[in-house]
């Protein structure tokens, strides 16, 4: 009898998990740095040269970086006008097009039915996922070197899965402009890059996922995105221009639609390998062993800020008050102010021995060192920030290595800021970093992100033509143009139920062997 009431509890527990288990997938998507060598190949046009971005570890490389960062968040980083101070380059007249792929990652999704591929840019700042879209002014393509690459432009009309949104809609969140259009939810959005915008009405369509556990089996998922008519500022030039997914914590973000709709847990994670290539994926937790903080967010405008409690460098501790800083995947680098930047950047430079070197014109680093021709890397101290509730995140590299007049040099990967702090990038590299929304925690777990890279999904070369394919040609992770169109909620529901019923029968069986027995 007691036997029998331990399977009993065992066959609970076991359904439990199961249905817990089955009820959420994690889906991603491979992302791509935006001076990486997939997206370089995207603008290779032919010719071989790949001079249209700056080669990676050059001064000019970590100048773009650098200006992409003032650029975005302007004044939140310095009072000064650096953010509008034209970019200027060592290599003489070499024009290189760093005001395309604005954005500093980027991923190859797919929407609509047939399904359309879009390049669209991830910000972990802002909410709502918008693409180019039955356009008045946005960017069709790009034309250089007489030859041309045309971005896909959505339009509901033309997807059989796509639906505008009304204004009674729960998703409509901005109501006072109905009365012009009743029909349709407007929207409109400012960034911080100076008169950038984007605004039109919202749409709903689905987003065709794989599942990371079972990539034969396409997902589709009914997001609601921004249908962009009109783009301003940066946008133009180039900044997003095949569209943006926002990845902020309000309602309206794939991340949290996913959550909504049961597809996924309310939770992504993002991977950075060295080679500008990565992952993000919907719906993963993490591990049981990673490190873990909690999230200090605001009611307004809420973004992943952490506190930051001690710092050390080398065996040097300090302990820090009140030292907030946002964990953002779209900065290049690290933005500290005082006193946080100073207990870093003047215990750093007093535990090196390597002499100073000058100021380099365009970059923002303050502590820049000669490596010693006798040295393959820099021999620094290393550093540690703890965060609230106690864990370390272990900065892999601080440094960026590059030649400057055939000298090898390393900087201190950390800028001051005058405004917000900022955990960028290249403090995030080499591990698999969490947003949980559901834990309201940041993780993080050191790795190679091999384990999480499925392929590389930009497979867009060197064309003989003067006409590029348009993206719709890629296949990337996501399934185009499937024609099972099974949604996310009802494929979830139907392996759950299946397992369910399963659950159901034997313990249904093992309450009747108890009472016989």
């Amino acid at each position: 009898m007691y036997n029998t009431r331990v399977a009993l509890l065992l066959v609970l527990v076991l359904c439990y998990t199961t249905r817990i288990s089955y009820g959420f997938g994690t889906f991603g998507f491979d992302i791509h740095h935006r001076f990486s060598d997939p997206v370089k190949r995207i603008l290779d046009l032919g010719d071989g040269s790949n001079n249209m971005l700056p080669e990676k570890s050059t001064v000019d490389y970590f100048a773009a970086l650098g200006h992409h960062d003032l650029t975005v968040h302007g004044r939140r980083l310095s009072s000064s006008a650096a953010a509008n101070t034209p970019l200027t380059f060592s290599s003489g007249n070499t024009t290189h097009r760093i005001s395309l792929f604005g954005f500093l990652q980027y991923a190859n999704v797919t929407v609509g039915t047939p399904g359309m591929s879009f390049l669209v840019a991830l910000d972990t700042g802002s909410d709502l996922f918008w693409l180019p879209c039955d356009c008045t002014s946005c960017v069709k393509g790009i034309t250089f070197r007489s030859q041309e690459l045309d971005f896909n432009i959505y339009s509901p009309s033309t997807s059989t899965t796509g639906t505008k949104v009304s204004c009674n809609s729960s998703l409509c969140g901005h109501k006072t402009s109905c009365s012009d259009s009743p029909s349709t939810c407007a929207y409109k959005i400012m960034y911080l890059s100076a008169n950038t915008s984007s605004s039109g009405y919202l749409v709903e369509d689905v987003l065709h996922l794989v599942a990371d556990d079972n990539p034969s089996k396409p997902i589709d998922a009914k997001v609601p995105f921004g249908c962009g008519k009109d783009q301003t500022g940066s946008f133009l030039s180039g900044g997003a221009p095949n569209g943006l997914l926002g990845l902020g914590l309000n309602s309206i973000s794939v991340p949290s639609i996913l959550a909504t709709q049961k597809v996924a847990s309310n939770s992504f994670s993002m991977c950075f390998g060295e080679d500008g290539t990565g992952r993000i994926t919907f719906g993963d937790k993490g591990s049981s062993d990673q490190s873990e903080t909690p999230f200090s967010v605001g009611q307004l405008n809420p973004h992943y800020n952490i506190s930051i409690e001690q710092i050390s460098v080398g065996t040097n501790i300090s302990q820090v008050d009140d030292v907030y800083a946002i964990f953002d995947s779209g900065t290049s680098f690290t933005y500290l102010n005082n006193p946080a930047y100073a207990l870093i950047a003047e215990k750093f430079d007093s535990l090196v021995k390597d002499s100073r070197h000058s100021s380099i014109p365009n970059l923002p680093f303050e502590y820049c060192y000669d490596l010693s021709s006798s040295q393959d890397s820099p021999n620094t101290p290393p550093i540690n920030l703890t965060m609230k509730g106690g864990s370390q995140l272990y900065v892999i590299d601080p440094t960026l290595i590059f030649s400057d007049d055939s000298v090898d040099v390393y900087c201190l990967g950390i800028v001051k800021s005058e405004g917000i702090n900022i955990i960028g990038q290249n403090f995030m590299t080499g591990y698999r970093v969490v947003f949980d929304r559901e834990k309201m925690v940041l993780g993080w777990k050191a790795s190679d992100c091999n384990d999480v890279l499925d392929s590389n999904t930009l497979p867009i070369g060197p064309q003989s033509s003067t006409k590029i394919p348009p993206i719709s040609s890629v296949e990337p992770q996501a399934i185009a143009g499937s024609n099972s169109h099974v949604s996310g909620a009802s494929s979830t529901f139907s392996v759950t139920q299946s397992r369910l019923w399963t659950c159901t029968l034997l313990f249904s069986f093992l309450q009747v062997l108890s009472v016989l027995w």
